[in-house]
């Protein structure tokens, strides 16, 4: 069972500017599944939402700016217009820039008190998804160690049991072979036959004895 490390991961991150986790490739690969670590899952969901939400307020707010500069510009033709010679359409005109100016610089105002914020709100639900991904990646190294561990003593017992083995199929080999050499000379060829065998172990024998030679006679 692995420990609280909360306090540890808490001084670790203290005064170090973590970049946004979500808006790099990487962090994506440290899990296999997400669908699988709700809570991380969720606290990725939300900070999208803070990331996404200021890219959009960035982008409303340049289109209000734009649209406001182009009403104030405008404006000023309208009103010399409107001096040397009155229009009530033209006047009705004015006035509705400079509605739509205001309307601007209220949306403005309302785009800049919420971009102040979401800074923050962004850094915070960082620190905290930073804090999960420490907890799972401490735990999945512990996990993958014992497992590491768990697989080398099999694999160290498997090849103990491999050269056990080998040396037992090489002396029953051996001992086949002895044994069809006595049979073969009391009973001849036919005791492939009388002994229902799949081989001649004899044969075998001389064979892999012949190869090994001619393997080393290319050294």
């Amino acid at each position: 069972m692995v420990g609280d490390k909360s306090e540890v991961y808490e001084q670790a991150l203290a005064g170090k500017k973590v970049p946004v986790l979500t808006l790099d490739n990487k962090w994506y690969k440290l899990f296999t599944d997400l669908a699988e670590l709700p809570k991380i899952q969720a606290q990725e969901k939300k900070l999208n939402e803070l990331v996404q939400r200021q890219g959009q307020l960035n982008v409303d707010a340049k289109n209000v700016r734009k649209l406001k500069k182009k009403l104030m510009d405008e404006i000023v033709p309208m009103a010399n217009e409107l001096e040397q010679k009155y229009s009530k359409t033209l006047e009705k005109k004015l006035d509705e820039n400079k509605r739509l100016i205001e309307e601007c610089n209220e949306k403005l105002e309302d785009y800049q008190d919420e971009l102040l914020e979401l800074p923050q709100q962004i850094e915070k639900a960082n620190h905290a998804l930073m804090l999960s991904t420490m907890k799972y990646c401490y735990e999945s190294m512990q996990e993958n160690t014992q497992q590491i561990v768990e697989i080398a003593q099999w694999v160290k017992y498997i090849r103990v049991e491999l050269k056990k083995n080998l040396v037992r199929k090489q002396e029953m080999e051996y001992q086949n072979r002895q044994i069809y050499s006595y049979m073969h000379d009391l009973f001849g060829a036919e005791v492939i036959d009388l002994f229902d065998m799949q081989y001649d172990p004899l044969a075998a024998g001389q064979k892999k004895a012949a190869d090994n030679g001619a393997g080393a006679g290319k050294k």
